[in-house]
């Protein structure tokens, strides 16, 4: 069906006092966002930059879609996943925000494509992703708008792995920022927002115990440290699955038993997949489970579970619960698959706290405003976020901890510098 080019699509604009009330809460914990957004009220560092951001509508991306916009921004805004959406923060950025949604939870997969298309005929200067649709789609179907294009962000991991797969095959057309590389964002929003916001979900979703749980992790990037670290402080009995020999070895180290998949398979009540690959968990690994066993995602994409493969298994299926659905399978096991595969902590749960989406949307807002500053001087390829935004992040952040740091003296500095000083 043709896509829709009127100014929004969201579930229903009379939600906004809702979404504005929670907006508004989000921002009492989002203070270094915050003063970026009163300097760019007074710079307008964006003035008449049109952005096309394709991210999670939740109440701390409409911060940032504040930010943006006080800085002179013209926004226009859609889902990156059909289940992240909360309505009535979409319908407050539409109705006291004045800003372009195309989005809404549980919209299906023609009309999450047609959001993207749609908020490409705001004919972008600057690309916000957060899983790399956006970009694909410039690239895939919408060419024409190429030549306007300054750049780009990219907020998570598996969107930073396809744009650097587009750049080692030459076909990226723009320089893009990965926002996920900086160390404010992954140290902390991966690690402490993921791992908090996954383990909300699960128990959102199935209000199960976890302590004495085997709780399966598979993946040990920052993301499944996180979730790994917060699973142990209930309770839980972790296990770490890796392909990694020296993320194995740390989970090791860490305290974790480690096996392969095939092997947890066997014992696991609760499986939650953070590996950014596809078919981490697959038929023969589901033949395997106990009877009752619950299975996630809180990598990006919902391959990471092989959905058919435990379609093909079964011989019937119901809702249980919200975001809960039974797979029956033929031998008589039930297996529950929350939130469609999808992403865990915004299907079921209201995704990271805002404190620590603080810092990753401040990286956000300065790269965009750092892209505009910079056009035409980056390479079509992946950048990292400038050393120096990074830092000034982690200064405004502790700042508003009140909390103070030493400063190196001149003869410290210099000792640094040296190499004429030894034992």
């Amino acid at each position: 069906m043709p896509y829709d080019t009127k100014q929004y699509d969201i579930k229903d604009v009379n939600l906004n006092d809702k979404g504005n009330r929670r907006i508004e809460w989000a921002d009492n914990s989002m203070p270094v966002l915050r003063q970026i957004r009163d300097r760019f009220r007074q710079e307008k560092p964006l003035a008449g930059v049109r952005i096309s951001a394709c991210l999670h509508v939740t109440t701390e991306t409409a911060n940032l879609a504040r930010a943006l916009t006080e800085g002179g921004a013209e926004l226009c805004l859609c889902a990156s996943n059909p289940l992240s959406t909360q309505d009535d923060v979409a319908a407050s950025l539409v109705r006291d925000y004045s800003i372009s949604v195309y989005a809404m939870k549980g919209e299906d997969h023609v009309t999450y494509y047609n959001h993207i298309k749609a908020a490409l005929e705001h004919q972008p200067y600057i690309t916000m992703d957060d899983g790399a649709d956006l970009v694909t789609q410039v690239l895939s179907e919408r060419k024409d708008l190429i030549p306007n294009i300054i750049g780009g962000t990219e907020e998570t991991t598996t969107g930073v792995v396809r744009l650097r797969s587009m750049a080692k095959n030459g076909v990226l057309r723009f320089p893009i920022i990965s926002v996920n590389d900086a160390e404010t964002k992954h140290l902390f929003d991966n690690r402490y927002g993921t791992g908090q916001s996954t383990i909300d979900g699960i128990i959102r979703a199935t209000n199960l115990l976890l302590a004495g749980t085997n709780f399966v992790v598979a993946g040990y990037g920052w993301c499944g440290r996180g979730v790994a670290m917060r699973a142990r402080g209930m309770g839980a009995n972790v296990i770490i699955t890796e392909v990694n020999a020296i993320k194995a070895l740390e989970a090791v180290m860490d305290g974790f038993r480690v096996m392969p998949i095939a092997e947890a398979a066997k014992i696991g009540r609760i499986f939650v997949t953070l590996t950014g690959n596809k078919a981490v968990i697959r038929k023969e690994h589901f033949q395997e489970m106990q009877d009752g066993t619950v299975v996630c995602n809180s990598g990006h994409f919902n391959v990471e579970l092989d959905i058919p493969a435990l379609e093909s298994l079964s011989k019937a299926r119901r809702s249980m619960r919200d975001f809960v659905e039974e797979y029956l399978l033929r031998d008589g096991r039930r297996i529950y698959l929350l939130g469609e595969g999808r992403l865990i902590n915004l299907a079921s749960a209201e995704g990271h706290p805002a404190s620590v989406m603080d810092m990753s949307f401040a990286n956000q807002a300065l790269s965009v405003e750092y892209l505009a500053r910079n056009k035409g001087k980056l390479s079509n390829q992946v950048h990292p976020v400038p050393v120096e935004i990074d830092h000034e992040i982690a200064r405004l952040k502790l700042r508003s901890m009140n909390v103070a740091i030493d400063d190196l003296n001149e003869e410290q500095k210099a000792y640094l510098e040296s190499w004429e000083e030894g034992t």
